[in-house]
């Protein structure tokens, strides 16, 4: 196997001057952070290295922040904290493209409550029905056991008056507590099946890399590494982007690579998923650990 397989990031710090982490599934599990994570990111700082979270949370950058916080991920342990809804909601403010200029105001959100942030301040009239709507805010499920097949018929009434579609989170599925749901990327995934228009924000796209980067300001590429669990998202991002990367098998792809009672995965298997998705990790670990 031509991977280089980790057991800790100790391994290949040195290599690099900045990160960029991904959250949900690599430092905590939407609850708590995974054991080690804190005793890592704390040595990862005291050697000097400059730490940025991009998350594709369908909400603001400050809010993300605040409950990494909450679940014991302290603030100094980071050195700038992005979102996929940071950037879809800069963008519903500022209009600076020809998508958001022709996009209307009207909003029917297509999210829970707790992402009611990303339509304040914005400009933004919320309604109550696609009839009423110039365009779709797609942060997500309301509940953790819903299916895209239950947005079937909203999303037809939509493609059938051409309603946009801005989705602020990529992501097709997510791990909480060991279950696995829904994202908006799924629903998104299936009104552009249908021949909707969506704007994806969020990893894989260039423009939250560009936003990381910059943030970073590390002028050398190769001396960046990008961490997440996602082939799909974080390691297609990070090859796009030109930087290195490191897959955490135990994440969302758990399952598909076979992960035994050590927490290793078999390696066939996760040389046969690699492969299949087309985008390539530079490294792989089992967790996020020192």
């Amino acid at each position: 196997m031509s991977l280089r397989l980790l057991t800790g990031l100790r391994e290949i710090a040195a290599g690099y001057d900045g990160l960029i982490l991904d959250l949900w599934g690599v430092l905590h599990d939407g609850s708590s952070p995974f054991p080690g994570v804190v005793d890592a990111l704390r040595e990862l700082k005291a050697a000097g290295k400059r730490l940025v979270v991009l998350s594709n949370a369908p909400r603001r950058a400050a809010l993300v922040a605040a409950r990494m916080v909450e679940i014991g991920l302290a603030r100094e342990l980071f050195d700038h904290i992005h979102s996929s809804g940071e950037e879809a909601w800069q963008h519903l403010l500022r209009r600076e493209d020809a998508f958001y200029a022709a996009l209307g105001r009207r909003c029917y959100h297509m999210g829970p409550l707790r992402d009611d942030n990303m339509l304040e301040g914005a400009g933004l009239t919320r309604v109550g029905a696609i009839a009423e709507a110039e365009f779709i805010l797609n942060t997500g499920p309301s509940d953790w056991d819903e299916t895209v097949g239950q947005y079937e018929a909203l999303l037809l009434e939509a493609r059938a008056r051409g309603l946009p579609m801005v989705c602020a989170n990529p992501d097709l599925v997510v791990v909480h507590q060991g279950r696995r749901s829904i994202c908006a990327g799924a629903v998104a995934e299936r009104y552009a099946q249908i021949g909707g228009s969506v704007r994806w924000h969020g990893k894989p796209h260039a423009p939250v890399y560009a936003t990381c980067l910059a943030t970073l300001g590390i002028a050398d590429r190769r001396r960046v590494l990008a961490v997440g669990d996602s082939l799909r998202t974080d390691i297609a991002g990070a090859n796009a982007a030109g930087i290195d990367s490191v897959l955490v098998t135990g994440g969302i792809h758990a399952e598909e690579f076979g992960l035994g009672e050590d927490g290793a995965p078999d390696l066939d298997r996760l040389e046969a998923a690699i492969a299949a998705s087309g985008h390539r990790p530079d490294a792989v670990i089992a967790a996020f650990r020192w």
